[in-house]
């Protein structure tokens, strides 16, 4: 029987975390997309907490522009917000999806705003 869509990711997704985990000195930058928006944190996975997040429902992120330009924004803005809390290289976590598209573009958006990975 064939995966659904969902449950392929899921598979893809427990696999890369398997490998990548977040500290407080490098936390991991998860994404999650949906059909409408982007969402973007960064998390340390030792604490089991969010050090920051953005999306594209944020109220800061100025959405104009195609999916793959406000997912750059988001990656920009979250860099932005790891900036000020004092985190400067992460460990990217995909989430199972493709690095193309929106996906490439937030990584692209983070890296342009100062994070490094």
């Amino acid at each position: 029987m064939a995966l659904s869509k969902t449950d392929r990711r899921q598979r893809l997704r427990f696999r890369i975390r398997k490998t990548v985990s977040g500290t407080a000195q490098r936390p991991r930058l998860a994404v999650f997309r949906s059909n409408k928006e982007i969402y973007a944190q960064l998390i340390d996975d030792v604490s089991g907490k969010t050090i920051t997040a953005a999306s594209s429902r944020d109220k800061d992120v100025k959405a104009t522009g195609n999916k793959v330009d406000i997912a750059k924004i988001v990656g920009k803005a979250v860099a932005e917000k790891a900036v000020k809390a004092g985190v400067d290289t992460v460990s990217f976590d995909r989430g199972g999806y493709l690095y193309h598209g929106r996906v490439k573009s937030l990584a692209e958006g983070a890296r342009e705003g100062g994070l490094k990975f």
